[in-house]
């Protein structure tokens, strides 16, 4: 049986595949955790508190385009696949840099 072994750009090349992979698929499971969900924002979570004092800084409302609004659109749509592209990419560069 042949052993299988990779140079140090093969375990690069893996790593950075990995890294982009897990760059794109934990922003939703963060923001779930941070309470950005399909459903809205959910009460009593960090999201909460975040709304909170959005609303409050802001007058009463929260602006669109705010990190809070863009953060709810993403908990709530997913990320666009120009997004996906770019966050995996930098994922990918980052994870092949840190080696």
């Amino acid at each position: 049986m042949a052993a299988f072994t990779l140079s140090r750009a093969g375990v690069q090349t893996v790593a950075a595949v990995i890294g982009g992979v897990v760059s794109v698929a934990s922003v939703p499971t963060v923001l779930g955790a941070m309470g950005f969900t399909g459903a809205g924002i959910a009460a009593s979570s960090l999201a909460a508190k975040m709304m909170s004092s959005a609303a409050i800084a802001n007058g009463g409302g929260i602006a669109a385009g705010s990190l809070v609004a863009t953060l709810q659109s993403v908990g709530a749509a997913g990320l666009s696949l120009s997004t996906k592209i770019i966050l995996g990419s930098l994922g990918s560069v980052l994870t092949f840099l840190s080696l």
